[in-house]
């Protein structure tokens, strides 16, 4: 069943809040990224879902997904094996109007932005574990779509170029790109540098 909108931000977070401590008590490794992690370093926008990265490591993924199932409502039909194929568990929210999405971690990067992750409060009675905005244009750069960049671009405006880690940016982009057969993508985030740097 596909989601509708959440009734507002404040659910989102409220949710998000859920998951974190549910996560918690399982002394599990992670921090949101996504959607909740955007309103904090670059701009706030409407957004539909929760998206996390939890370190499974490989080999054990099973456990995992079975304990958030018990938890939380699955989004699509067999959600479970399609975890196990593809590495995100896809649930919702109880009422069904907000997305959470569970990236299975394993690689070092993804260990990394788990471990550099940040506590920030976005509400009086909520701190949520957000990835890092050096975290965050990495995994915007690696998905590559067009409001990801959109989201590059925002996130380097507000935090202000100077402020940022590029030499850690381009350590952790360069291999993930190197998978994907995409080094050029580097130059494209340069670019954009560029262009940031003239319109101020």
């Amino acid at each position: 069943m596909v989601h509708e909108g959440p009734r507002s931000v404040k659910a989102l977070y409220e949710f998000a809040a859920e998951v974190q401590a549910f996560l918690e008590q399982q002394n599990w490794q992670f921090c949101f990224i996504g959607g909740v992690a955007v309103q904090r370093w670059s701009e706030a926008r409407v957004t539909q879902d929760v998206d996390l990265t939890l370190l499974t490591g490989f080999g054990n993924e099973e456990n995992y997904v079975d304990r958030l199932l018990s938890r939380f409502e699955p989004r699509i039909a067999d959600a479970r094996n399609f975890a196990l194929q593809r590495r995100v568990l896809l649930l919702c929210s109880r009422d069904k109007n907000i997305g959470l999405d569970v990236a299975l971690g394993a690689f070092p990067f993804e260990k990394s932005a788990v471990e550099r992750a940040v506590n920030f409060q976005f509400l009086p009675n909520v701190r949520l574990r957000i990835c890092t905005a050096e975290d965050l244009i990495v995994f915007k750069v690696f998905a590559g779509r067009a409001v990801d960049w959109r989201d590059v671009e925002m996130t380097i405006a507000r935090q202000g170029e100077a402020r940022l880690d590029w030499n850690y940016i381009r350590a952790q982009l360069q291999p993930l790109l190197e998978l994907k057969g995409q080094l050029e993508v580097l130059d494209d985030l340069q670019k954009l540098r560029s262009k940031i740097r003239e319109d101020r």
